[in-house]
């Protein structure tokens, strides 16, 4: 797995652990939704900046996005589809 894929399926990991989806992640780390999605894909060069900013709003170190993953591990589950519902 190639550094780029090794980021994206952290990323995915961290967001779907944190119950967030792509687009409230990337309004937090005030990013486009698009970019988080090629981001995950493994298909972006993520710069150190947006790299900072998405393990901020995951409150995780950037070293987090790094760690090697298991090549017979499974795809992280994606969150359900759908507007989650108003606390309250």
């Amino acid at each position: 797995m190639d550094v780029r894929q090794t980021i994206g399926w952290n990323l995915r990991r961290l967001r779907v652990a944190k119950g967030l989806s792509q687009e409230r992640l990337a309004l937090a780390a005030d990013i486009d939704r698009s970019y988080v999605g090629r981001v995950e894909r493994g298909v972006e060069n993520v710069t150190v900046s947006t790299l900072e900013a998405l393990a901020g709003v995951l409150q995780v170190h950037v070293s987090a996005l790094f760690q090697q993953i298991d090549d017979t591990a499974a795809k992280p589950s994606p969150l359900r589809s759908g507007r989650k519902p108003k606390a309250g």
